[in-house]
């Protein structure tokens, strides 16, 4: 069966027409329709096609429920047995252009729409409402072909006897963040049908999406004091609480313990079905349950392991693995849900983080390079993962490693979260890797230094107040100067450090620099000047070392150096 590439939230409208006995059993499917109860629509309305078989209607709200369930080649058979058995009910042609919409054939959906108005009467508002609707109720919603539509059904339904209309046009208003023609059509509907819960729902959920936090989760508690077994309110105010936790870090572990307990409500409310637990699952990754998520992946990889879905359920197996650091068994569930992914359209970044990070947890170091760098390819945001990575290489002194990662990550993540720590490190990586070469009398390239260099001057150009930078670009610079001819390089970012050093320590800033790193400063300077026979500036900076340091014996030395007399000169043969 053909999958969509998501649930149709946004109703759709169910119109009851025929004998009133029938009607109160097509009202209660609608209810459970527009409460997303769909297993229960679905059971009823196929009752309903046995036992009322020329009925339209019937097969059109049973193909609404697949769509809903993203069985399209379902719906479509659904829709098109409603046209043979009631052609001129326009609802099921509009069915089959809502599937053509989905399967991105919008000319055919154009055709069937057509011929759904052709068979109508031309003072009937529903097939206008019900094409217009569903040009918003796809992935990419068509707002300049659904507009017309909706005006038409307003302009027929002159004495507003259907509240559907403004629920309509409040959504379509809603999805393009037109906040306050929404909410007047909102409460338009309402004035015609106060109990419509789903329009104080929406109006809630609009306010979640502009992050009217508080005036969201009034209008969601408004609607389930209204209705408390109405499933959709408590996933929206679920939704909201998360929403709600991710941006205010100091209220997530409260907001995300609310978002669980309603979802879960949701859930128990509706259907409880492999759908609707798997949406479960994912909510709880985004609120950090990673608990509560291995037990319910668990569950929905044992009972259904076939479901074309199944392949989501493996990806959270692995992350909830990962993140409840068995790291074993995370490397064996990302292994097989690469495995079962034929189509590499539905990898995505996180699944090469995680595979990435697990590699890495049970040492396989290469291969976990090589799929955090993918990750980071497809997602700059991934920068952050990496750079702990890079940061692990750095501390167990594998400055190789360590450099080649943050290169990755500071060219995806240039000045981003965490850049600066990021060119620091790498700058230091790069020092200590040619100080081993060096020390090793290996010969290492000075080109090692140069990229230090580089990746410490990225940071003062972005923060010219860390001193610290100051002070590993002046060693850098000392190994990267000459050996037999100085040139001096280190001397203006040594003196440069002690500049800011001393006004730190004249204004009592926190924390004092260390008199260590002032001590070799001072001593670095010193000395050559004395190279540079300046023993004025010499004495000058040997004192102010001894001053901080008085045991200093690089800076007594140099002075007795100093102090020492000058070498006679040879006696000339007469």
């Amino acid at each position: 069966m053909k999958m969509t590439k998501k649930a149709i939230t946004l109703s759709l409208g169910l119109v009851v027409m025929g004998s009133a006995s029938f009607a109160q059993s097509l009202s209660d499917a609608k209810k459970a329709i527009d409460a997303e109860q769909y297993q229960k629509a679905a059971s009823m309305l196929k009752t309903l096609v046995n036992s009322q078989a020329s009925k339209g209607e019937n097969y059109y709200n049973l193909g609404e429920v697949y769509l809903r369930m993203e069985y399209v080649d379902s719906a479509r058979a659904v829709f098109t047995k409603g046209v043979t058995a009631d052609p001129k009910n326009s609802l099921n042609y509009i069915g089959l252009g809502e599937a053509d919409l989905i399967d991105n054939n919008a000319a055919s959906a154009k055709t069937n729409f057509a011929k759904a108005v052709e068979v109508s009467s031309k003072k009937d508002w529903v097939p206008q409402l019900y094409i217009g609707k569903a040009y918003i109720s796809t992935d990419k919603p068509d707002f300049e072909a659904a507009l017309p539509y909706l005006q038409k059904a307003e302009e027929l339904d002159d004495k507003d006897k259907d509240a559907e209309t403004f629920l309509a046009l409040g959504d379509y208003y809603a999805l393009q963040k037109k906040n306050s023609e929404a909410l007047q059509n909102y409460m338009r509907a309402l004035n015609i049908n106060e109990s419509l819960v789903r329009a104080t729902v929406q109006i809630g959920r609009m306010y979640k999406e502009s992050r009217a936090f508080t005036e969201s989760e009034e209008q969601l508690k408004e609607a389930i004091t209204k209705d408390p077994n109405y499933g959709p309110a408590y996933r929206e105010i679920a939704e909201l609480y998360m929403q709600w936790a991710l941006q205010m870090a100091s209220e997530f572990d409260a907001r995300s313990a609310q978002a669980t307990e309603n979802y879960k409500k949701y859930i128990d409310l509706t259907d409880n079905s492999f759908e609707s637990k798997l949406r479960y699952a994912q909510f709880l990754f985004y609120a950090k349950d990673y608990k509560t998520l291995q037990e319910v992946t668990s569950s929905l990889a044992a009972s259904n392991p076939n479901d074309p879905k199944a392949l989501v359920v493996s990806r959270l197996r692995g992350y909830s693995a990962f993140e409840n650091k068995n790291y074993p068994q995370a490397l064996e569930y990302m292994n097989d849900f690469f495995a079962k992914a034929k189509d590499t359209s539905r990898v995505i970044a996180s699944d090469y983080l995680y595979l990435g990070r697990a590699q890495k947890e049970n040492k396989q170091d290469d291969l976990a390079m090589t799929s955090l760098i993918k990750a980071v390819q497809l997602d700059s945001a991934y920068a952050e993962q990496l750079a702990e990575v890079a940061k692990a290489f750095y501390d167990a002194k594998d400055y190789p490693k360590a450099i080649e990662t943050y290169d990755v990550v500071n060219k995806y993540n240039p000045n981003g979260k965490g850049s600066l720590y990021n060119y620091f490190y790498r700058g230091l990586a790069g020092y200590f890797l040619y100080g081993q070469g060096y020390s090793a009398k290996t010969n290492p390239s000075k080109d090692i230094l140069v990229k230090a260099d580089t990746a410490f001057a990225a940071v003062l150009k972005e923060a010219p107040t860390t001193i610290d930078v100051f002070l590993w670009r002046a060693r850098v610079n000392n190994l990267m100067d000459s050996d037999t001819d100085p040139k001096g390089l280190k001397l203006p970012f040594y003196q440069q450090y002690l500049d800011s050093a001393e006004v730190r320590l004249k204004n009592n800033v926190q924390p004092a620099p260390p008199v260590k790193s002032m001590v070799e400063a001072y001593n670095q300077i010193a000395g050559f000047a004395l190279y540079k026979n300046d023993k004025e500036k010499a004495k000058l900076y040997w004192d102010k070392a001894l001053a901080l340091e008085p045991q200093n014996a690089t800076a007594s030395e140099g002075l007795k150096q100093l102090a020492a007399p000058a070498p006679k000169a040879p006696v000339k043969r007469k």
